[in-house]
């Protein structure tokens, strides 16, 4: 069940300094502040889902949600995770359309909601926001025609290395010789990331253990040799 606690400031909010409000002035932060909702989320809570229409836009303050569409048999598709600072849904917000994917709580999250009249004025008073919004917009895209171009062209092998260097990027936690990768991930959503089935990427995550190239802790992964998993990634052609 979701709880409403006590708002946290835009201006006090720790994951501001990652987030694309990191250079708004501080009064259009008061004006956020005084519009927005801030909610904390359990984990396996719907923030949406795909095909309503957006209302506003999500913040991510702490925790982790997770973005995918369904296919028709019920299989998901992760298209990307986000983190503290990330927004999530501004793309279709943006383009006034009904929301592409659906949008899951994967770790614990406080989330603030911001409704689309607050935030639309904010952008007419904002032009380098507007910028940022809309580079990050195209990065998305360019990060989905990727993300399809490999899934076409890389092998399981090869797309699974790629994802685990960038969870290892992204959620990385330096243990000196390893890194960690700090993120509540099942085998069932590493293999939707990876868009596998979850047998293959159990037995992957094997012949890696095997070769020296991770580790498990737990239901976590450490990353042992990460040239290693770019050379078989194919990042060096």
């Amino acid at each position: 069940m979701s709880t409403k606690p006590a708002n946290v400031s835009c201006e006090l909010c720790l994951s501001r300094k990652f987030s694309l409000f990191n250079e708004v002035s501080a009064e259009h932060l008061c004006h956020l502040s005084d519009n927005k909702s801030f909610i904390s989320h359990k984990k396996g809570q719907i923030l949406f889902y795909e095909g309503t229409r957006p209302l506003g836009l999500f913040c991510i303050n702490t925790g982790s949600i997770k973005i995918y569409k369904t296919a028709s048999n019920g299989k998901e598709q992760i298209v990307r995770l986000a983190k503290g600072g990330d927004f999530v849904g501004y793309a279709n917000l943006l383009g006034e359309e009904q929301y592409s994917c659906s949008a899951t709580i994967l770790e614990d999250a406080s989330v603030c909601f911001i409704p689309k009249e607050s935030f639309m004025h904010l952008l007419t008073q904002d032009s380098n926001l507007s910028r940022k919004l809309m580079k990050a917009a195209c990065h998305e895209i360019g990060e989905m025609e990727a993300k399809l171009t490999d899934s076409t062209q890389k092998s399981v092998r090869e797309r699974l290395a790629q994802t685990l260097l960038m969870l290892k990027d992204t959620y990385g936690i330096d243990g000196g010789e390893s890194v960690k990768i700090d993120i509540a991930l099942s085998r069932e959503d590493l293999a939707n990331i990876v868009g596998t089935a979850t047998e293959t990427l159990i037995r992957l995550l094997s012949e890696f253990k095997s070769d020296g190239l991770i580790e498990m802790d737990g239901k976590k992964i450490k990353v042992l040799n990460a040239k290693g998993l770019a050379k078989l990634a194919d990042f060096y052609g």
